[in-house]
This record gives C-alpha cells, structure tokens and sequence, in this order.
C-alpha cells in the first residue's frame, strides 16, 4: 500500500511538473516574436489594452505592477504608438474598479478623457482579450502588461483570432513578485484547460464602438 502511494504520488508530481514545462515553453515560443520592449521599434496600432491590476497592496503600498502599466500605456500614447487606451479590469464590487482608478490616474499624467475606453469585465486575462474582440471590435492591438503576462495575453489571443502584439512594462524585482511568478507558471496551465474546454468570459453584452 506505501508503495503504491509513492508510485502514485510521484506520477502526480511528474504530471505537474511536466504540464508547468511544456505550458510555459510553448507560449513563451510561440509568442516571442510578437512582443517589444522598445517604443521605437513597436509598429503603431489604434488602440492599446492595458491589463488591469490593484492600484495598492494589502499593506498600503503602491502595487508595482500598477505602476509601471500606468507609465508604460502613457509613455506609448505619448509617442504615438497608439490613439486610444482601454483599459480592462476587474469592478466586480462598486468599492473595487481598477478600470476607473487606471482611469483617473492617466488623466492626471495628460492623456484626455475621450482617449481612454474601459472595459469592466476584465476579471480574467481570458476575459480581457475575448472582451476586446467581441465587444470593442479589435482585431488587432498592443497589450501592455508585464512580460510574463503579455506572453499569456498574447497566446490566448492568437488562439481566438485575435492578431495581439505586446509591449513590455517595466518588471519589478525578483524578490517583489516572487508570489507573482509562481502563480504564473500554473495560469500558463490553465491556459491550455481553457483553450480545451472552449472557456469563455464570464460576461459579453453590448458592443463599444472606439472612435
């Protein structure tokens, strides 16, 4: 009996650690070509999908990852490289919208309200993407999220018809998103459990014209 719970615990941990493996090597593969790093070198697109996340931490701080989205979608609308940002995120309680606070935040930098769309459903990285295809109308746009993250977008993106490019906001330090990047490894995962099973946003609705 001990012996087959060995065997059987060790196929398991063969199991994930398999699954982690090849996830995050096919969408990193499969995605590299299609995310930038510099302004210059990023074709110019109309619109530019900022992926949402908390502005504070639990322990008050200024969450990073917030941080650098906010300057890098500011930075790209600066240059030129996109006319419009939507911004997607999660208002799943009327205290919690990180669209608006997204929102408020590049106003006061100085891109102009009728530039900046937003997009309320965006629970998920799946939800995001779908959402802009099929509410936004966006065939094609500059994800702006952190590398880790745009290579996910990105991926899922392309598995539903959707022509993404990404741009890479600044990384925190290693030590910063620690939770962050393990949490990652087993989204990638998830990735493909969704893509099998044809998952889809948990909300859809009217259609958002961007002009």
């Amino acid at each position: 009996m001990f012996k087959r719970l060995i065997l059987l615990t060790s196929l398991i941990v063969f199991l994930i650690g398999t699954s982690l493996y090849f996830s995050n090597y096919i969408i990193e593969k499969e995605t590299k070509p299609f995310i930038f790093k510099n302004v210059k070198n990023i074709p110019k697109h109309k619109v530019g999908v900022v992926l949402g996340t908390t502005k504070y931490l639990l322990n008050g701080t200024l969450n990073l990852y917030y941080k650098y989205r906010l300057i890098t979608a500011y930075d790209l609308f600066k240059s030129n490289k996109i006319e419009f940002i939507l911004v997607s995120g999660d208002n799943s309680s009327p205290s919690y919208n990180e669209p608006l606070t997204f929102k408020e935040d590049l106003i006061k930098l100085g891109v102009p309200e009728s530039k900046i769309y937003m997009d309320f459903a965006g629970f998920r990285t799946l939800d995001s993407m779908v959402r802009a295809k099929e509410i936004f109308g966006l065939s094609e746009f500059i994800v702006i999220s952190q590398e880790f993250h745009n290579a996910r977008a990105i991926y899922i993106g392309k598995k539903k018809g959707i022509n993404a490019i990404g741009f890479n906001a600044k990384n925190v330090p290693s030590k910063y998103g620690f939770k962050t990047n393990i949490r990652e490894k087993f989204a990638r995962v998830k990735v493909f459990i969704d893509l099998f099973f044809h998952k889809n946003p948990k909300f859809l609705g009217d259609k958002v014209i961007i002009k």
